[in-house]
């Protein structure tokens, strides 16, 4: 009897669990390898239910702090260099107009060059004539000869000329030489005459126990903030004057 109910409790025990244990032992059940077996079949049940089809597509624990810091200084550093990327390639457009407009100058300033010459010519002519004997019923402008006349008018034009050539030559680049005297791997010189984008780097020449690094620019008249970046630190030359203080302070070059 009392072998019956034993069996009989044992029955009940078994049919308690959703999922009967194909198991004839509770040694066998509680083996590592089945429990570890056991554990993934439910664990892929529920990822079933969840409407996922890989274990992969579980979803992420949140991101830390640090992590999420990261991220935000990986999206601010990527645009800072689209934003960077666009100032040079506006930078680059200007410099190719500035050329352009450079280039325009030099042919305006040859055509006057020669327009002033042959106005000369023309003025020294008219002189000749002027000192020459007047032809009887020459005639008269404001009570003068037209030979005088047509020397002063031709000398007025002349001056005119040689004004606007000048005034084309206080527009036009100028050859500017920089220099930077150290011992140093890249001397790059960096200012507003680009609006601090790209700069001009300086060659070396070796000159025994030191190096004199030399660049030329070509700067129209006016004043520029400049500074030397030297090896990827910022430096002053003493050659020239500064103008601004602490972190603004920069050398001061003044193109005449």
């Amino acid at each position: 009897m009392a072998s019956y109910n034993s069996r009989k409790s044992f029955h009940r025990m078994h049919k308690s669990f959703s999922n009967p244990i194909p198991c004839t032992s509770w040694k066998i059940f509680c083996a590592p390898e089945n429990l570890e077996k056991r554990f993934s079949v439910v664990v892929s049940e529920k990822i079933a239910d969840a409407g996922l089809s890989d274990p992969e597509e579980v979803p992420e624990q949140p991101l830390r702090s640090e992590e999420l810091k990261l991220l935000l200084a990986d999206a601010e550093r990527s645009k800072l260099l689209k934003k960077l990327s666009e100032a040079n390639r506006y930078n680059r457009l200007l410099k190719r107009e500035l050329q352009a407009k450079e280039d325009a100058l030099v042919n305006f300033k040859s055509e006057l060059s020669v327009t002033e010459l042959e106005i000369q010519v023309l003025a020294r002519l008219a002189e000749e004539i002027a000192k020459s004997a007047i032809p009887a019923g020459s005639r008269k402008i404001n009570g003068r000869y037209i030979q005088s006349h047509l020397f002063s008018r031709l000398e007025a034009i002349r001056e005119k000329l040689k004004e606007q050539i000048k005034g084309v030559e206080a527009v036009q680049a100028k050859e500017v030489p920089l220099s930077w005297v150290g011992v140093a791997e890249s001397v790059q010189v960096m200012g507003s005459f680009d609006g601090w984008s790209e700069g001009e780097h300086l060659s070396p020449e070796y000159t025994g126990s030191y190096m004199n690094f030399s660049a030329t620019l070509f700067l129209r008249p006016g004043r520029y903030e400049i500074k030397f970046l030297v090896d990827d630190e910022w430096k002053l030359s003493p050659e020239l004057p500064t103008t601004g203080e602490g972190l603004t302070k920069n050398n001061l070059l003044v193109v005449e």
